[in-house]
């Protein structure tokens, strides 16, 4: 039985548990990672947790693993967040707009300029909002959708964001697929008086 080298497996572990683990920006943690992936997924499965690598886009997280039939369910580690209508909304058009990228583009990375997300979703918030309160309103949802590791401000002046891939293992296709019918709903919300 090969011997675990725990200075190898603490820090990687750590990382995973505060948060999304991005090869690019931590290739030493990602290659300890790789080699003890076994190791890792044993010690988080007492814990109750499961390790998810998507290698293609070099990312991994973790989430509360699902309880079968006859098992004891541990009590939770990783808290489920509630998500605002604005968040959610913007979430999904993030997602599809990385879903026509990824179909469109060579780039592996998706950038936009704040315009270009004020521009997608103008449509679906309230009409009756005056601009500053509105554009307030996104740069607060913008910074609870960092928070969340789904996109990071790029630029001194954070005029950009970098859409991060782990976008997709939140939304998938098929959401994806339910959210487009059911656009015309958030467009008639969008016409409605702002009351926020």
């Amino acid at each position: 039985m090969e011997q675990i080298d725990h200075d190898e497996l603490s820090p990687v572990v750590t990382h995973l548990m505060r948060g999304i683990l991005y090869k690019e920006e931590k290739p030493h943690l990602w290659e300890s990672l790789e080699k003890l992936e076994g190791a890792v997924r044993d010690y988080l499965k007492v814990i109750g947790l499961d390790l998810e690598i998507y290698e293609s886009d070099g990312f991994a997280f973790l989430k509360s693993r699902e309880t079968g039939e006859g098992e004891s369910s541990l009590p939770r580690l990783m808290a489920r967040r509630q998500l605002t209508y604005s968040v959610s909304l913007i979430l999904a058009l993030l997602r599809r707009k990385l879903t026509e990228h990824d179909a469109f583009s060579g780039e592996t990375r998706l950038i936009l300029s704040l315009d270009e997300v004020r521009d997608m979703v103008s449509a679906f918030f309230p009409s009756g909002s005056n601009e500053v309160k509105a554009l307030k309103r996104l740069d607060t949802h913008l910074a609870r959708i960092q928070e969340l590791g789904f996109i990071r401000f790029i630029g001194k002046n954070r005029e950009k964001i970098e859409v991060r891939r782990i976008l997709k293992a939140f939304i998938d296709a098929q959401w994806l697929s339910d959210f487009d019918a059911r656009l015309e709903e958030y467009l008639e919300y969008g016409k409605e008086p702002d009351d926020e």
